[in-house]
């Protein structure tokens, strides 16, 4: 009984905390998310090393590029932790039509001369409704018609910078991004995760989002603008489980 009841406590709290923050959320506008190490797909015993102190700059003659980690080795993100560019470059279009048209009609009819002789107790039971030669009909019509139409048109140009936060037996890196900008009271987020094949990363440590396997790529945003132009959650309640 302790337990439900501490239990309660907590939802009750949590519940009280998110309409806190729905509240300040509608008055002060939305807040960026805070600066975090993509985690979801980090192994939790990763550390992040965060180097100490200033290189020395290059000299203008040199050859050697400041804040390069190696002068010969592959520049190319390749460990838990590097960071590569990811070009998003989305210009799709689709347009399908389909109509269908279906229509049917039956009809059946049978006689029954003789019943167990009991064809004049019939009659008597059903006066002027019963007649032997059609005993048994039906008749029936169904028809349908449907017609549907998609026309889409999709454009993304964007460019987004990646966390190498897994890397497969196979040497495959997993990445994932994240990218937030505020405008006035609106917020529009960015994200990428994906598979990428090291042989893939050009030599300028960029990958476009055609090379990402099992590619999640999401652009939208929350604020004001977005919250009037959804419906409000009875609405789409109830659009998405009426039956009618």
């Amino acid at each position: 009984m302790r337990n439900l009841k501490a239990l309660a406590v907590i939802i009750l709290a949590g519940a009280s905390l998110t309409a806190c923050s729905t509240v300040t959320e509608a008055v002060k506008g939305p807040e960026l998310a805070p600066i975090g190490y993509p985690a979801a797909l980090v192994p939790q015993q990763q550390v992040i090393m965060v180097p100490q102190g200033e290189r020395p700059a290059a000299s203008s003659n040199s050859l050697w590029r400041a804040g390069a980690r190696t002068f010969f080795n592959d520049q190319r993100a390749r460990h838990v932790g590097d960071i590569l560019t990811v070009s998003i470059d989305i210009n799709d279009s689709a347009q399908t039509q389909n109509t269908t048209a279906r229509s049917r009609d039956n009809e059946y009819s049978a006689g029954v001369g003789s019943f167990f002789g009991l064809e004049s107790s019939l009659g008597k039971i059903l006066p002027g409704g019963y007649d032997p030669a059609n005993a048994l009909s039906s008749q029936g019509s169904t028809t349908s018609n449907g017609s549907g139409t998609i026309n889409r048109s999709e454009k993304v140009s964007l460019t987004i910078a990646a966390v190498v936060s897994g890397v497969m037996p196979n040497g495959n890196l997993i990445i994932q991004g994240r990218q937030e900008v505020r405008t006035n009271r609106e917020v529009r987020e960015l994200t990428v995760a994906g598979i990428v094949r090291p042989e893939d990363i050009s030599s300028a440590n960029t990958i476009k989002h055609t090379q990402l396997a099992e590619a999640r790529i999401s652009y939208g945003g929350r604020g004001d603008i977005t919250r009037m132009q959804g419906a409000p959650a009875s609405q789409a309640i109830m659009e998405r489980f009426s039956p009618f």
